[in-house]
């Protein structure tokens, strides 16, 4: 539970008391945050996607052990935190991942972290002037930081080349892909308004929906079941599981094959297909190979500093699929301002038009309206013949 202790000018700084929620990885973290907890987490710049999960879940203050915003490149989370009025203490120190346990009371007294009378770290407090100015400062510095993504994309594309574009052995599904339109769906960048400003194309082109992994539940939240899963299955709920859609396992060409546990535990039928990537690559790879007229993207990485955001392994074999895909990929925010909803001002002239003409032949074929007209007619006659002599 939350307790804030407000302060007076001058006074002590204000206190946020709250359990602790402690995980290296931040996106499992954020499965059991629950409001007015603290989240410890150890994430180098932090992204807007893990951010997003911190605020969503109700984090009343969020600890790093690591630094928020290196000044690599200008990335979102810091100030998507600060700016929900989420206090964010920052470089809190490695050490605090292994002093802090999971369920622990923590109080937090501007960059302290106290557990009882015990000082755990002491870190920075940031203010989002702060992060906005080390924002500025990145962006001028982001050159670098793409001469080393080209560096990283050479070495890549020389070890993967080869297995990026060679074909795939696809796995017997039992939705059709072929000759339709795919929307691949991550739980990622704003997937949510995405989704809601696609609902429309949804309705009328029906795609196939593939979610991948968390992006089954992202589906879910709108009211549509996904028709294939495609990942390592570390985050998909159970709910998405019973939906019966084909679930697809990615498996690396070298044989690694992340979450095929969880899947053997859970007894589901499952396939197994073998692509380079990362899972949202492999879903797109998937449905390009499956013949698909267009993959409708949503949730997934577009700009640079997305791809930042990713890594350095997978921004490379992210640009190196949508080499691959080429125009039969385009991203939901440029869908939705093609595909409008709304009723066109032609639709309108149309409607208004055959009403018209409804009401035309309706006059023409109704004899008792024929005679109502035509007396209404003769005394506008009268009225106009007697108003001008």
């Amino acid at each position: 539970m939350l307790r804030l202790r407000g302060r007076r000018r001058n006074a002590a700084p204000t206190e946020i008391v709250g359990t602790a929620r402690v995980d290296r990885r931040t996106k499992d973290l954020v499965k059991r945050l629950e409001p007015g907890d603290i989240a410890v987490i150890e994430h180098q710049d932090l992204d807007r996607v893990a951010a997003d999960g911190l605020v969503d879940g109700g984090a009343a203050a969020v600890v790093n052990a690591e630094t928020s915003i290196s000044g690599r490149y200008p990335n979102g989370g810091p100030r998507r935190v600060l700016g929900a009025g989420v206090r964010l203490v920052d470089d809190a120190g490695g050490d605090l991942m292994s002093r802090v346990r999971e369920g622990d009371e923590l109080r937090i007294v501007g960059g302290e972290v106290w557990r009882g009378n015990e000082l755990l770290a002491t870190g920075k407090q940031l203010a989002l002037d702060e992060v906005e100015a080390a924002m500025e400062d990145a962006r001028s510095s982001i050159g670098g930081e793409l001469q080393r993504f080209a560096v990283n994309t050479l070495e890549y594309v020389q070890r993967e080349a080869l297995l990026t574009f060679e074909p795939l052995e696809l796995p017997a599904l039992k939705t059709k892909i072929d000759g339709r339109h795919v929307l691949v769906v991550v739980r990622g960048h704003d997937y949510k308004s995405d989704l809601a400003a696609l609902r429309s194309y949804i309705k009328e082109y029906r795609p196939v929906l593939i979610g991948v992994d968390g992006g089954a539940d992202a589906l879910l939240e709108v009211g549509s079941a996904p028709d294939v899963i495609v990942g390592d299955f570390d985050s998909v709920s159970t709910t998405a599981l019973a939906t019966g859609a084909d679930l697809v396992h990615h498996v690396h060409p070298d044989g690694r094959a992340p979450g095929r546990e969880n899947l053997v535990a859970w007894g589901v039928p499952y396939h197994e297909f073998i692509a380079e990537g990362t899972s949202e690559d492999v879903a797109m790879l998937l449905a390009y190979e499956a013949g698909a007229k267009l993959i409708v993207a949503v949730g997934t990485h577009a700009t640079m500093v997305e791809f930042l955001d990713k890594g350095r392994r997978g921004m490379a074999s992210t640009f190196l699929t949508r080499l691959r895909l080429g125009p039969m990929l385009v991203d939901a925010k440029g869908v939705s301002r093609l595909y409008e909803g709304r009723v066109r001002r032609l639709d309108w002239v149309m409607l208004i038009g055959s009403a018209l003409v409804a009401m035309g032949v309706i006059v023409v074929v109704s004899e008792p309206i024929r005679t109502l007209l035509d007396g209404f007619w003769l005394a506008l006659r009268d009225l106009w013949l007697e108003v001008t002599g």
